[in-house]
């Protein structure tokens, strides 16, 4: 696997979770359970909502938060989530695909009259 810093190209959903497991099995050693992993995903969801409520919401920065970055939050998000599809076997690729025409299907007219949403 190339560095990657120099690889800084645009990843699938498949290589990302292939990248994740390469780390995983040379690096990080072994996956942590599926709780553990659910329970840093909650902890991982939770610093992401704490910087969205200081950017967009209305409580104030404090001073450990200030250097916090948001699309580092988001994809410390993506990397438990990955771990877990991993570790139970889900092609999310797949998963995600389904979940578009699911929504697709379902909502493909739901928002277009909302005038709540304009």
């Amino acid at each position: 696997m190339e560095g990657i810093k120099e690889q800084m190209k645009p990843v699938s959903i498949p290589e990302a979770q292939e990248m994740v497991d390469h780390w995983i099995q040379t690096i990080g050693v072994r996956y942590f359970s599926e709780l553990t992993n659910l329970a840093i995903l909650t902890e991982e969801v939770g610093e992401l909502a704490r910087i969205m409520a200081r950017t967009y919401g209305d409580q104030s920065f404090k001073k450990s938060d200030l250097g916090k970055d948001l699309g580092e939050e988001m994809a410390d998000v993506l990397w438990v989530l990955i771990c877990l599809a991993n570790q139970t076997g889900v092609d999310l690729n797949e998963a995600f695909l389904k979940s578009m025409e699911k929504k697709t299907v379902r909502d493909k007219d739901r928002h277009q009259n909302n005038s709540k949403l304009k």
